[in-house]
């Protein structure tokens, strides 16, 4: 770690908030989502079968980049540490849960328990691939896009959010797959899955840019603030407020 001094704490009315909704929708896509597999019919390429935690998920990557771009690498860092702990507790709560005998008193537990079980009771290695690609993704994720606003000098916001996605995203589903399901599926399927949830997930970052734009100069105006990451570390072990805060008022 660093021994320079980090910089001052600023005081900002809705980082807090936006971390709360990253964390919110991390845990719904990852407990809710894998549960359900849906199928959608397209032009040309048929009916396509997908997770359809993987419609809600590259929002939370959408949440990333928004932290990073506004308050800088650090405090998107803080975020994605929150939402590995939220994670790990949701997890962890979802074991002791369905662990816990249900009680022969009550009828009804006879058809809860296992519904229980098929929703949230996922495999330990799906539990912790979904953990490993995760980390591994969103760092990746804002580490990429802190970099490409010093080196676009903040222009092109479009290239960083699409830019930072296509490595994120890349890194998270090249990630996911084979510690899930290796050995369970055949190889050129999980090649399939896993170009086929990137590129949609890169399309939902795509779609929603108008809106990442909107954001993005909304929270820039309220905050008054635009932070660049000179000179931050960008290790992932740290809590540490860094970045260059530039003064919009």
């Amino acid at each position: 770690m660093s021994d320079r001094p980090a910089a001052p704490s600023i005081g900002f009315r809705y980082y807090d908030l936006l971390v709360g909704g990253m964390v919110a929708v991390l845990l719904c896509s990852n407990l809710i989502g894998p549960a359900k597999v849906g199928t959608i019919t397209l032009p040309l390429l048929g009916a396509l079968s997908f997770g359809v935690g993987n419609l809600f998920f590259p929002v939370s990557y959408i949440f990333g980049d928004v932290l990073t771009e506004v308050y800088g690498y650090s405090r998107a860092r803080r975020a994605i540490w929150a939402g590995f702990a939220g994670l790990v507790f949701a997890s962890f709560m979802t074991w002791v849960i369905l662990s816990m005998p249900p009680s022969a008193s009550e009828p009804y537990n006879t058809q809860l328990q296992p519904a229980l079980e098929v929703v949230f009771g996922t495999t330990w290695r799906i539990v912790l691939a979904s953990m490993v690609a995760y980390w591994l993704g969103d760092f990746a994720n804002s580490y990429v896009m802190a970099k490409m606003k010093l080196w676009t000098r903040g222009r092109w916001l479009w290239t960083r959010t699409i830019g930072s996605t296509v490595i994120g995203q890349g890194i998270d589903s090249l990630t996911f797959y084979p510690i899930a399901f290796a050995g369970l599926w055949e190889g050129e399927t999980i090649l399939k899955v896993i170009a086929f949830n990137w590129t949609m997930k890169v399309l939902v970052e795509v779609v929603m840019t108008p809106l990442t734009y909107a954001v993005v100069g909304f929270l820039k105006r309220r905050e008054g603030v635009d932070v660049y990451d000179r000179g931050t570390s960008f290790t992932p072990f740290s809590l540490r407020d860094e970045g260059e805060p530039h003064a919009l008022r």
